[in-house]
């Protein structure tokens, strides 16, 4: 069995690091083209365009992997079929489950990688890449607070912003969320704003002050709001976050800040339970791949086009799943884990039957 494992496992490495290293390639020439117009158009100097390229490089890899994985898997198992190597292997009385162990192995460490790197790797790079497409912006005169992100904006206060009109330097859906000494926060929303030097000036808002249950004790409406912070304006470029510069305990920590204040942050719940979910993608593939590429006998060719059917698939079904989370058709969990479920299902009922295809 070691033998037949090495082997299945070797057969599955050489397509994977391929498929890695070649869609890695393919993403970042995409990427490319646009950052070439920072240096021709901004000016901006090669060496910042190819720091950002750098910067770019872990989150494309980590992208790559779930597609890797079942690229491999159905080009593995379909050249052994094709060839009739599996049917040798089979029939030596091994049952299919155990043939394909090694691939459903590596296919579980993948996801673990891909959770580990998406966790304590990618959102730094992200991060980094971000704050210098920030300062490229803000040198143009370009409002420096971006829309649908969290950051920190000292004196133990955090903000969100909902929404930014660039033409006006409108600030619109603004929340802020101030600490205090009690165990939950001051809560001061407003429907309106701007961001002035050192100065948020917010307009048409409320103020909740909440007790050591949570509940209000004390609301007030207002016109007009001036709250004085002493960080400049280019601070806020590196303390803003999105949830892509965020890692899954990161994001956990706002969601339960702003939920403490009783607000719904439903999309970003959402996104923290994806921020498990996809990377899980690279097990589920190989575990639904596998027990498929049995049925096909075109080899190499059937992998190629039931791989780009099944992403196709499966990415549209995540983002269905994802706006029903959002829209509270299913619970942010369900929405986060459905498309896995079936997917896992699915590859089960294939697995056992598959012994019974000769």
């Amino acid at each position: 069995m070691r033998i037949f494992d090495r082997y299945l496992a070797q057969e599955f490495l050489g397509p994977f690091l391929f498929c890695v290293f070649g869609f890695t390639v393919v993403l970042l020439s995409g990427l490319l083209f646009q950052l070439t117009d920072l240096i021709f158009v901004n000016e901006v100097a090669v060496f910042t365009v190819a720091k950002m390229l750098l910067y770019r490089i872990p989150a494309t890899a980590v992208m790559t992997l779930p597609i890797a994985t079942l690229f491999a898997t159905l080009l593995a198992v379909g050249r052994l079929v094709q060839d009739s190597e599996m049917t040798v292997m089979r029939g030596s009385g091994i049952s299919f489950p155990r043939l394909i162990l090694p691939i459903l192995v590596l296919g579980l460490l993948i996801s673990a990688g891909t959770y580990l790197a998406s966790e304590y790797i990618v959102p730094q790079a992200n991060h980094k890449f971000e704050n210098i497409l920030r300062q490229i912006i803000f040198s143009e005169g370009i409002p420096i607070v971006e829309e649908n992100v969290f950051f920190h904006g000292g004196d133990d206060r955090y903000f969100y912003i909902g929404e930014v009109q660039t033409k006006t330097n409108e600030l619109r859906n603004i929340l802020v969320y101030q600490l205090g000494t009690s165990q939950f926060p001051s809560i001061v929303s407003a429907k309106t704003g701007m961001f002035q030097k050192n100065v948020w000036v917010l307009f048409d808002g409320v103020t909740q002050e909440l007790d050591d249950d949570g509940f209000v004790q004390f609301e007030t409406r207002f016109q007009r709001m001036e709250i004085v912070t002493e960080q400049e304006g280019e601070i806020f470029l590196g303390n803003q976050r999105t949830v892509d510069e965020m890692s899954r305990k990161e994001l956990g920590e706002y969601i339960e800040r702003f939920q403490r204040g009783g607000l719904k942050v439903r999309s970003f719940v959402v996104d923290y339970h994806m921020k498990l979910s996809l990377p899980m993608a690279s097990f589920v593939f190989a575990l639904f791949g596998a027990p498929l590429a049995l049925r096909g006998k075109g080899g190499r060719s059937f992998g190629i086009v039931v791989s780009l059917i099944i992403l196709l698939f499966y990415y549209v079904a995540i983002s269905v799943s994802r706006s029903l989370g959002i829209n509270e058709v299913l619970t942010p969990l369900m929405a986060a884990w459905l498309v896995n479920v079936l997917f896992a299902v699915a590859g089960f009922a294939l697995l056992i039957r598959a012994d019974r295809l000769r």
